[in-house]
């Protein structure tokens, strides 16, 4: 249905999997506006580039995952949002690191960690410890079975574990 482009199957893509994109897409860029816009861009890339997703390559929901995580690192590395990020005024960091104490994951480096997991563990990571969703939510937002959420993310877990042990 997705690659008739029928709109009715892209708004249930855009239901179920907008949320999980958008995580992925503001764990590479913080600012929320920014990955709003790269989301909409994501899904008009998506929309647009349909016939080159292949079945037997994997899932559906892998391959737009990569679609968010490439157009977020494009972004990333562009002129603009490099010049923006020099301009910003020297108060908006101030305001937003004060009082705060909560880690940040990026400065301990456990991103770059769960970034070398498969994409079905990370995904569970990201959304679990980084975004703050009840594995319930998950399972939900993500279509799939709870227990399958539980035992993934029990595995995930047992992989960062030895990657983090000396």
């Amino acid at each position: 249905m997705l690659k008739q482009r029928q709109e009715s199957a892209f708004s249930y893509l855009y239901d179920h999997y907008s949320g999980s994109l958008y995580s992925v897409i503001l764990g590479i860029i913080p600012d929320r506006e920014i990955a709003s816009d790269i989301l909409q861009d994501v899904f008009i890339k998506i929309w647009r580039q349909i016939e080159t997703y292949d079945t037997t390559k994997g899932r559906l929901f892998t391959w737009m995952l990569n679609v968010a995580r490439n157009a977020s690192i494009d972004a990333l590395r562009s002129k603009n949002y490099q010049q923006g990020q020099q301009n910003r005024e020297l108060t908006e960091n101030v305001y937003d690191a004060a009082g705060s104490t909560q880690t940040n994951t990026d400065k301990i480096g456990l991103r770059k960690i769960v970034h070398k997991l498969k994409d079905d563990y990370r995904v569970l990571i990201e959304l679990s410890y980084f975004e703050g969703f009840t594995q319930d939510e998950i399972s939900k937002m993500l279509r799939i079975p709870l227990g399958t959420v539980k035992t993934r993310l029990r595995t995930a877990l047992i992989q960062l574990k030895q990657v983090i042990k000396p």
